[in-house]
């Protein structure tokens, strides 16, 4: 890795000229597709590059180079707007591979994993599988885990509560998917993770839940992005899973493992599960995180931040041009060479916005449009409709200024008429219940910990049975009836089996319970509202393994 970051200081100058010919030959092409001379220069110049970059052991930046001149050599001349995707991908590969470049020569450290976006985009724009995230990273599949203590279940008990555990994972996984509070969806995934590892944990197809706990966990504590990369590995685990329940001899893709691996080293969390598989894997830390990844994948795929404050200055410039025009106009003095001016000042604006990811901006001065349209037409200037428009300005230029920071920002407006008080106070008065619900649970949760820690001391559950009946009743406030029946039936159980009888209930019969409470936990957790009622099935299904009863 160092040599090859050390010698490319040998060969830049020719390194970087022929790369800036490979980009000026394609750019051309795509102007002129019947020109194949101009494609057969960048074919030739790409060539060089790749051996260039083998010659110096760059292997990261050799395997975008190769898929760039395999993707540029498909495409004959006189192509049409059929390859327009697979063009722009080639164009914007070779710009990531300059800048890649660029930055290794300045700095001398290799992080191929920056090159994945567009090897992916090249891998899509012709219908290739993309590369896993795992691709450069490298660990040992085969070591062995501690031997544990599987609940005693036959056969068919197993493969019912297998099944219950997977619908669990399935519910976090859609909210996960969704993006819909991901830290409660992956919470509540993670535990149906491990609760089938408890299930499967000494069988060889256990190893894929033992690994996708620890994956959700170090996802979880270490704030990883919600990657498309990532949403579509958890859903192909799902996949895994049902042909885990119904085969006693499955064993997991070894890529699969890897994948799972790679998310655990990249995670700084340190809870006790993603610990354990780092310390057994031998795992060391990488030199970076999955926010430094995005932060340079950025500056690599996009604009300079020169090129950002360049941009930044104009609109500022164009901006004060239209203050200006306001001005004279709020003065009675704007011509209608003026208005038209304002007009196509404002069109330019709210399209160069969008362009640059401020949409909320370019909206709200797209919006005005009408209204100047109007006046030059002859339309009265009124003071409502230009102190509306020095609004949208003055929102702008707030806007602009993320520009310079290199943020891509939307935030939107509120209209002050649909935030009645009366409407405010609804709201504040249901997040009061909500957390106070939510508290209600964790504090259930936390005391049969200690009850079972305590091999059976009832004291920890005195309170508990209280505190679901107070959550019970805040869900009949918020019109939850079945949610608030569902915690009804697990205070019922906490009094009848734990609190009244002398015999404490098995430990697998808690852990359904903790699932119970969890599914609930998560109904309330999910947008800070109430998750969908699908949800609300988990949780019965669980009250229902305990022997309550509970409506459909």
């Amino acid at each position: 890795m160092v040599s090859g970051a050390s010698s490319l200081g040998l060969v830049r100058d020719e390194l970087f000229a022929t790369i800036e010919e490979a980009e000026a030959s394609l750019e051309q092409f795509i102007v002129e597709r019947n020109n194949g001379a101009l494609l057969q220069q960048a074919v030739d110049n790409l060539q060089q590059v790749r051996g260039t970059l083998n010659l110096i052991e760059l292997t990261g930046a050799e395997l975008l180079a190769q898929e760039v001149l395999d993707q540029a050599t498909d495409i004959p001349a006189g192509v049409g707007n059929e390859r327009d995707a697979q063009l722009a991908a080639l164009s914007n590969a070779l710009h990531v591979l300059r800048r890649y470049l660029e930055g290794l020569d300045a700095h001398r450290q290799e992080m191929p994993e920056l090159l994945l976006p567009a090897i992916n985009d090249l891998r899509q724009a012709c219908k290739q599988p993309p590369l896993p995230e795992s691709f450069f990273f490298s660990v040992r599949l085969d070591q062995a885990r501690p031997r544990m203590v599987p609940p005693a279940l036959d056969a068919a008990a197993k493969e019912s509560e297998g099944r219950r555990l997977r619908q669990m994972y399935q519910v976090g996984l859609l909210g996960y998917l969704r993006e819909q509070t991901p830290a409660a969806s992956m919470k509540l995934m993670g535990r149906a993770m491990s609760r089938l590892d408890g299930l499967f944990a000494n069988e060889p197809r256990g190893r894929l839940c033992w690994l996708g706990a620890a994956a959700l966990e170090a996802l979880n504590d270490g704030q990883l992005l919600p990657r498309k990369s990532r949403k579509q590995l958890f859903s192909r685990i799902d996949r895994e899973l049902r042909q885990m329940l119904v085969n006693g001899s499955y064993e997991p893709p070894r890529s699969l493992l890897k994948e799972l691996l790679y998310l655990v080293a990249l995670s700084a969390g340190r809870g006790p599960l993603a610990s354990e598989v780092r310390e057994l894997f031998g795992i060391t830390a990488l030199p970076f995180t999955d926010h430094l990844l995005e932060e340079e994948y950025q500056r690599l795929s996009g604009p300079g931040k020169a090129v950002m404050r360049s941009l930044s200055s104009a609109i500022r410039e164009e901006l004060a041009s239209v203050k200006d025009l306001l001005d004279l106009s709020e003065r009675g003095t704007l011509q209608e060479d003026g208005l038209s001016s304002l007009h196509a000042l404002l069109g330019k604006l709210s399209k160069t916005l969008a362009m640059v990811g401020l949409s909320s901006a370019g909206n709200s001065l797209a919006n005005q449009l009408p209204t100047v349209s109007a006046w030059c037409e002859g339309a009265p200037v009124e003071s409502e409709q230009l102190i509306a428009l020095a609004d949208s300005v003055l929102y702008v230029e707030g806007m602009v200024a993320t520009l310079e920071r290199g943020e891509r920002v939307s935030v939107p407006r509120v209209d002050p008429e649909v935030c009645t008080f009366a409407q405010h106070q609804l709201f504040e008065a249901r997040v009061v219940v909500l957390d106070e619900a939510r508290a209600g649970l964790a504090l259930a949760k936390r005391a049969i910990t200690a009850y079972l820690e305590s091999s059976g001391d009832r004291m920890h559950l005195s309170n508990v049975p209280f505190s679901l009946q107070a959550v019970r009743g805040g869900l009949w406030f918020l019109g939850q009836e079945r949610a608030a029946l569902l915690v009804a039936a697990c205070a019922d159980y906490i009094q009848a089996q734990m609190l009244d009888s002398e015999q404490m209930p098995a430990e697998a019969r808690l852990e359904v319970l903790a699932d119970a409470l969890s599914s609930l936990e998560y109904y309330l957790e999910a947008d800070n509202g109430l998750a969908q009622p699908s949800v609300l099935d988990l949780a019965a299904e669980s009250v229902r393994a305990l022997g309550q009863e509970v409506a459909a």
